[in-house]
């Protein structure tokens, strides 16, 4: 990783403006920069890097990541807060990256043949809080799921707030974008899978629902909760056991408990 020190205070600002014009993105956070380093899908332009966090990422990765076009320069903190959005946690480093390229859902959601688990998958319907679809990556990738479908509209896009929330997950878990959900469930359905909607006003719970095999888990987002044509699509809906002292979670706080208690033998 061969690094070169940052000479001008003032190149970080035009850095983002090419970056923008490019297309591309800044990610940043530790999590984030080293698994896109170590994602061979992922094309990394340029990184930043405090002296401290530079021989991190060496530590971590040795000096062959990111790419023959990766340039790598020092920088000084008050250099990469002007590269980045305000208040971006960036742990001394940030990567300019181009989008991961988009995958399609037969393609993402396919069932293995040999699976060492039974395939999930998380469908969100109109969910759009970069931080709330992060995190959902996130639970996604703890619990094996294949992806995490969004829709085309109200969805966030990539961006390094997203990957941050996501803690790598973006990586590692394909994010699909469907034009039309309706659709989308329906294609999952061919593919193997029962899609089952959350809805806090199901009569059955999650776990007295499932029987085994392959799920589509289907969230909408807090407060507005499933549309009609989405919970049409559902093969079955399904609440959370709760107490009652609160009425809904969180969409990424639900995801996780959802996926948790399908993970669970029967």
């Amino acid at each position: 990783m061969a690094i070169r020190k940052h000479r001008s205070a003032g190149a970080a600002p035009s850095a983002r403006q090419r970056a923008r014009r490019a297309g591309r993105m800044w990610l940043y956070g530790r999590h984030p920069v080293i698994a896109a380093l170590a994602n061979p899908e992922r094309r990394c332009r340029r990184l930043l890097g405090t002296e401290a966090a530079l021989a991190e990422l060496r530590r971590s990765l040795g000096d062959d990541q990111g790419g023959s076009h990766l340039r790598v320069e020092a920088v000084s903190r008050a250099d990469l807060a002007r590269a980045l959005p305000a208040g971006a946690v960036h742990q001394g480093m940030a990567l300019d990256v181009e989008p991961l390229s988009a995958r399609a859902l037969e393609d993402a959601c396919a069932p293995p043949s040999e699976a060492a688990r039974t395939p999930r998958v998380v469908v969100l319907d109109q969910v759009t809080d970069p931080q709330n679809v992060g995190a959902v990556l996130r639970s996604a990738a703890a619990f094996g799921a294949l992806a995490v479908v969004v829709t085309e509209r109200h969805a966030p896009e990539q961006s390094g707030a997203l990957a941050k929330a996501a803690s790598g997950a973006l990586e590692s878990v394909p994010l699909v974008r469907a034009a039309n959900l309706a659709r989308a469930l329906e294609q999952l359905k061919r593919l193997g899978y029962w899609c089952v909607g959350l809805d806090p006003a199901a009569p059955r719970t999650l776990a007295a629902a499932h029987s085994g095999g392959a799920v589509a888990l289907v969230l909408g987002a807090e407060g507005a909760g499933l549309r009609r044509l989405t919970r049409e699509r559902c093969d079955l809906l399904v609440r959370l056991p709760m107490s009652g002292a609160v009425e809904s979670l969180n969409v990424a706080a639900a995801t996780a408990v959802a996926l948790y208690a399908l993970s669970q033998p029967d």
